[in-house]
């Protein structure tokens, strides 16, 4: 059966509607929680290891490097593996035992290529949409809507051997999307991408959480892509939770100015340091320590003034994400 979600749901004689703007989420039930969720294989390989969360609606990213984990957890959250010990609950289901309820609810896109080469994307969608127990008209109508949402309206008819790699991954997304579930799994959605496929894959995740209100759980191993949509991120290591937090609270602003021109930052630098203010260099930024109430904020306006440079930036810089992740081991705060 669909979801309760309604990004694709028809209104009486008209067309596909998103969930109201504004208030995106409409179901605020917590998505995932895990307690002491542990996954061992054959007794020595620990996949798992007291895993303890809390997920709350919105756009998650799940960090980790290759064999953190992501895989095992978000399997177990399917149903379609059993925890050694410890429990998981999806909106506020036991995986375990309400597998199909479960998975009525939620959209998987898993990470490899596992397409039908023969069949198109429209015969292929609309038959996982059968499959998920729609009646056939629906299932049709969903399939192609969902088509048209990850940009394959056009090419909806051909068969999917012939599709590019960015094309098979949107074929997965639609895939997962066209039971109007709650909650997408998203397994390392920009697998064998090049960086304009992942920047494409990245805004349509952002637009079907932002735009369509659906929950997305997106796992990857490149922090630095999913910290670009997501509302919140979990990292885990070795099977262990490493840091769980909302994206503001990690990314605090710091007492550094960051400045950037379009064109004479080693004039600039220059300038400044001659003006005794301390100056180091990030890639095309150029950072100074900033006290309260001091007046570096106006020195370095009239430093670009008087050099007649483009100003492209000038602000407080804020920690980025990869660095707090690095620099802390054990945090548990709830997302």
């Amino acid at each position: 059966m669909a979801g309760h979600g309604s990004h694709l749901r028809e209104p009486p004689g008209g067309n596909p509607i998103p969930r109201r703007a504004g208030s995106p989420y409409a179901d605020r039930v917590t998505l995932i929680a895990t307690d002491a969720l542990t996954k061992t294989y054959g007794g020595r390989v620990t996949a798992l290891a007291d895993l303890t969360v809390e997920v709350q609606p919105g756009i998650v990213g799940l960090v980790g490097a290759n064999g953190a984990g992501k895989s095992t957890l978000i399997k177990i959250l399917l149903g379609l593996l059993a925890p050694t010990s410890g429990q998981a609950r999806v909106l506020g289901l036991n995986p375990t035992t309400d597998a199909d309820a479960v998975r009525a609810r939620v959209g998987y896109m898993p990470e490899n290529d596992c397409l039908p080469p023969d069949l198109s994307a429209a015969e292929f969608v609309t038959h996982l949409g059968r499959i998920s127990g729609l009646p056939r008209a629906a299932a049709r109508e969903r399939a192609s809507e969902a088509l048209r949402h990850v940009g394959l309206y056009e090419e909806r008819y051909r068969q999917i051997g012939g599709y590019s790699t960015g094309m098979k991954q949107r074929v997965k997304l639609a895939q997962a999307l066209v039971h109007d579930p709650d909650l997408l799994l998203l397994d390392e959605p920009t697998n064998g991408l090049d960086p304009a496929g992942r920047d494409a894959m990245l805004a349509l995740v952002h637009r079907i959480g932002a735009e369509f209100g659906i929950s997305v759980l997106v796992c990857s191993h490149l922090l630095g892509e999913v910290e670009r949509i997501c509302d919140s991120l979990i990292a885990i290591d070795g099977g262990r939770l490493l840091r769980s937090a909302q994206l503001s609270d990690m990314t605090t602003a710091s007492d550094v100015l960051a400045i950037e021109v379009s064109e004479g930052t080693e004039a600039l630098a220059a300038r400044l340091a001659a003006a005794d203010l301390p100056v180091s260099r990030e890639g095309q930024l150029l950072l100074v320590p900033a006290e309260t109430g001091s007046d570096v904020y106006d020195r370095i306006l009239t430093a670009v003034v008087e050099l007649d440079l483009p100003l492209h930036r000038l602000d407080q810089r804020r920690h980025r994400v990869a660095e707090l992740f690095a620099t802390t081991e054990d945090s548990r705060v709830n997302v």
